[in-house]
This record gives C-alpha cells, structure tokens and sequence, in this order.
C-alpha cells in the first residue's frame, strides 16, 4: 500500500443485513451520523432498511425525557433523524417481552410495551438489559447500499456483549479497530479539520 492509499475513504465489500453495524467514515460531518456506529435492525434491499444509532448518549435520562415513564433511571440515547420524539428499545429480555424481534443472538428489538412497563415496574428491565433510544435511522430501497459505494459507511459485526459492555463513546474507535489494520487511519482523523 503507498502513502496515498492510506489517506483513501473506503468502505468494505460486505453485504448489508440485519444485525451488522454501520460504521461513519470519519469525515461525516453531521449531528447524527457523523462518529456514529448504527445497528441495523431490518435490511430488505427492495424495501429498504432501519437502523439505531447505538453510541450517542444523552445528558439526560428517560424520565427525564418522557414525562410519566415509570421509575427508570437509565440514559436516553440519540437513535436518529426519523420519528426523534418517539422513544424506541433495544434489550435482552427475548421472549419476556412478547412480540420482541430478534436482531442477533441475544439482543431483541422492541416489543409489548405494557409488558416492558410491567418489568420496569418490578426492576426486572433496567439500565443494564434495557436501552430507550430517540428516533431511528431510515434509508428507502436503494439508498443504503448508494451510500455504500460512495464509502460513507464501512460494515461490521458487533455481539450482545460487545453491545452491552463497550462504552459507547468508546465504540466508534473500537469497531474501526476491528476492521483491522487497513483502516486505522481513520481513528486519526480530527473530528473537526479546524481543530487542526
């Protein structure tokens, strides 16, 4: 590889599909997206795809966001740009919460809300299964594997564990690394060219 290949954006030749993540090429410069790791929840490449960013928390906590919402003390975190003043979860409760989709081993979207109340309600849901989340992330049929060949996103894999225990301002950097070595470079990029 030359010196000028190390500077190149490129994203991987992966196949989106759900349960991957989208990692931000580092020169996205947008309030949402740019740093962000993204879970895909559903990838149908005629129908279109949606996904949660995973690695934005908020200042605030979800009580402090949703007016009546039980006693949980967990964090809100930014989900994405579409529907972000209705609140979303991602958790590991399976089949507790009925209607829960699988995303990949482990880890389950949405679900039964009245169920989801009732565990808060006896500490069976909390901050360490359960995450709320502001919004999601959209692209209709086609617009995510464009996004693809232009480099804005490269794709990777996360597990539960991972998901759970990496902190998520430390994920963006952590899943560029597991890349591997071709895209190190991009934790170098400064996040803002005027820092510079």
């Amino acid at each position: 590889m030359d010196l000028g290949e190390k500077f190149v954006i490129r994203s991987n030749s992966l196949e989106p599909k759900q349960g991957n993540i989208l990692i931000s090429e580092p020169l996205m410069n947008d309030f949402h997206f740019g740093r962000s790791v993204i879970l895909l929840i559903d990838h149908v490449e005629s129908e279109g795809s949606f996904g949660i960013i995973i690695n934005k928390r908020l200042s605030a906590n979800v009580n402090q966001i949703v007016d009546d919402f039980l006693d949980f003390e967990g964090a809100a975190y930014l989900g994405g740009p579409v529907s972000d003043n209705q609140l979303f979860f991602i958790h590991t409760l399976g089949d507790v919460i009925p209607e829960s989709t699988p995303i990949i081993d482990g880890l389950y979207w949405g679900g039964d809300v009245e169920t989801l109340k009732t565990l808060i309600a006896t500490g069976i849901a909390n901050e360490e299964n359960t995450r709320f989340y502001l919004g999601y992330a959209g692209w209709d049929s086609g617009q995510l594997v464009d996004e693809l060949v232009r480099n804005s996103w490269a794709i990777g894999s996360i597990t539960t564990e991972q998901y759970l225990n990496i902190p998520p301002e430390q994920m963006w950097t952590t899943f560029v690394h597991q890349l591997g070595k071709s895209y190190q470079m991009w934790t170098r990029f400064p996040k803002n060219f005027e820092d510079n």
